[in-house]
């Protein structure tokens, strides 16, 4: 099994910051080795989940044109651990924001499409941002 476990997020204004935390925890076989992408991805009130940001198991990373320049992924494959920092936040960033691991989708589609089907999910962060 793939446990993601999510910190941080809350509310800021706009123009501040804030930073999120993924944990990953293994078991029953499955490790880091299995897992292609790892990512962000949120949904905003009324609207479909899209992609933020996620980081193929190579390293390359993706983020969405809305966030490019803003926000920032750090991976850290000592601690399994996937942050994303959230700078120049605007109220339409606002959402909630879960972390997602898949075997086989690979960063750049996550991005592009958000599917829905990733195999792995946490329980989601709310992200408030006001004008």
């Amino acid at each position: 099994q793939v446990q993601l476990m999510e910190s941080g997020g809350g509310a800021v204004q706009a123009g501040g910051s804030l930073r999120l935390s993924c944990a990953t925890t293994f078991s029953n076989g499955f490790n880091v080795d299995l897992i292609q992408c790892a990512a962000w991805v949120r949904q905003a009130p009324g609207k479909e989940r899209e992609g933020v940001a996620a980081v193929d198991s190579d390293g390359s990373t993706y983020y969405a044109e809305v966030v490019k320049g803003r926000f920032t992924l750090f991976k850290d494959k000592a601690t399994n651990t996937l942050d994303l920092q959230m700078n120049s936040l605007k109220p339409e960033d606002t959402g909630v924001y879960y972390c997602a691991a898949d075997e086989v989708y690979g960063a750049w589609y996550v991005v592009q499409r958000a599917p829905p089907d990733l195999h792995h999910w946490g329980q989601g962060l709310q992200v408030t941002v006001s004008s």
